[in-house]
């Protein structure tokens, strides 16, 4: 299934090091991986400086020279690369860059946060693709409305880190667009891939990821490229099998 687009979910787990963020990429390239994702965010818009990753979430903010330099770098070797925008501004920074698609948080497309609602009115105006987790049960109708002329991909999603296996909806998540995943391992991308694997329409998995040098609020939350090159190859299997 050609269609299924797997993301690779970076969030903090670059851990503020230009080095780790390019390991990170190319790492996600060679697992087959048809996007890396990072976040854009500033600190102090999301959390107190009291949260016990305060400092490692602050070093994990993302400037405009940071992206150029991370975009560049996928461009390079040819993989997708583009961010959950949390602030308006980041938009206009991106744009410069010319990412193809913008990923909506949960947080934001639930209106969590103080710049939620002129982020997305924000990315609506540049008239592209947008991703929209739905975990934490944003009004759809609202969405709908301001991205009206925008693609738009719904994933489900479950806001709970970790997530079980037990508590995915296999029978809700093929109302969806995809499925941003925060389960521990990969048997539940591996059942979303063979449940979509006959859809014609176009599918995202998200996954978190991380490697050994990651650190932060992420890294328990996140499977090491090992793994997530394990589970690239077996949905790339399962979908192209005739079952």
């Amino acid at each position: 299934m050609k269609n299924l687009k797997i993301i690779a979910e970076i969030g903090s787990n670059w851990s503020g090091s230009e080095k780790i963020g390019k390991k990170m990429i190319k790492a996600a390239k060679i697992t087959g991986a048809d996007f890396i994702k990072f976040q854009m965010w500033r600190a102090e818009d999301l959390y107190s400086k009291s949260e016990p990753y305060w400092n490692l979430t602050k070093k994990s903010e993302i400037t405009c020279k940071v992206a150029k330099q991370f975009k560049e770098y996928a461009d390079k070797i040819g993989i997708g690369c583009f961010w959950s925008v949390f602030y308006p501004e980041a938009v206009d920074c991106l744009e410069d860059l010319n990412v193809k698609y913008y990923k909506i948080a949960s947080w934001t497309a639930a209106m969590g946060h103080i710049h939620a609602l002129e982020t997305m009115q924000r990315v609506a105006k540049t008239g592209k693709p947008v991703i929209i987790s739905m975990g934490m049960g944003g009004d759809i109708k609202v969405i709908k409305k301001i991205f009206k002329n925008n693609k738009k991909y719904f994933l489900y999603c479950i806001s709970k880190y970790p997530t079980s296996v037990k508590e995915v909806d296999f029978l809700a998540i093929s109302k969806y667009d995809g499925f941003s995943d925060h389960t521990m391992g990969h048997l539940a991308p591996l059942l979303y891939a063979m449940k979509v694997k006959d859809s014609d329409s176009v599918k995202f998995l998200e996954k978190h990821v991380s490697i050994k040098e990651s650190k932060g609020q992420d890294k328990p939350n996140s499977i090491d490229m090992n793994e997530f090159s394990e589970m690239v190859k077996e949905i790339r299997t399962v979908t192209s099998l005739k079952i």
